[in-house]
Order: structure tokens, then sequence, then C-alpha cells
């Protein structure tokens, strides 16, 4: 079975979101690392550490951290697609055996931002080959959580 056939047969959750920016600001919170830092992971589970090579073929790779517990997770992949200002894809991976997932599969997220006629950003995200309808369910508190922080990111850095 090849990778995309094995994502395919395995849960997709996709979020639609619209944002009170231009598309260059929201670009700009998705390609670099010292921003993603500030708004990456969902409010429980908050990034500290962000590292990535921006470019087709580079890797990437994000720590969250419990505030509650200090535990930390790790999750990694490779950019396989960029098209500034427009479409990033990259492979998503959990790091270890302690996540909530159990052992880790490869996935595929795509993030598509669209220009608006007034202006403002849409985002249709979506993360493909998920374990599992629990790892769904998770994923989709983890990201609808992540992209509530990124709107307060751009709410409070306009420029």
């Amino acid at each position: 079975m090849t990778l995309a056939e094995d994502l395919d047969s395995r849960p997709t959750l996709r979020l639609r979101r619209t944002f009170d920016a231009p598309r260059a600001l929201v670009w700009r919170a998705w390609s670099r690392p010292e921003i993603l830092v500030l708004w990456m992971g969902p409010v429980e589970w908050p990034a500290f550490s962000v590292t990535s090579d921006f470019r087709i073929g580079g890797a990437w790779r994000i720590g969250l951290k419990s505030p509650d517990t200090g535990e930390a997770l790790w999750q990694g992949g490779v950019y396989r697609e960029i098209v500034e200002p427009e479409r990033i894809v990259f492979t998503f991976k959990w790091e270890g055996e302690n996540h909530e997932d159990g052992p880790a599969v490869d996935t595929l997220v795509t993030v598509q931002l669209s220009e608006t006629d007034d202006g403002r950003t849409e985002m249709d995200f979506t993360h493909d080959g998920l374990k599992n309808a629990c790892s769904l369910a998770g994923h989709t508190h983890g990201w609808t959580s992540t992209a509530d922080r990124l709107e307060a990111w751009l709410a409070a850095n306009p420029d």
C-alpha cells in the first residue's frame, strides 16, 4: 500500500477559518519559526520550541509543553509543497510513544490561504490520514484551539 492509499483509508480533519488579517500576514505567521512558536499548539499544550527549514524537502519540528504538568510532546515532518502566499503542504508525525494516539503514523497537512474581497484571509485546513476516530476528535480540538491562538496573535500583530 502506498502512503497516499494509506492516508485515504484513514479519517480526515477539515477546518475553515476566516481571519481578519491580510493573507501576507497569515502567510508570515505560518512560514516563520520565530512567529510559529508564539501561537502554535492548543491552549493547554502551547509550543515552546519551533525549528523549521521552510523549503520543499525541509524539515520542521515543534515541541509542545503542558503548563500544568511540564510534560513535552514533539511533532515533526517535512515540507512537501510551498506556493507563496497561498499553499503549504507538510507531513506530520508525533515523536515517541507518549502521545494519546499511541504509536505514531505519517499524516499530511494542507493549509490553503485565500484572500477575500474585503481584505481578510480564508484558511482551508486539512489534516489527512489521522489514526482513528479518537485521533480525529483530539486533533479537531487541538487544531481548532491552535487556530484560535493564531487568530489572537493576528489581532495583536496587525503589521
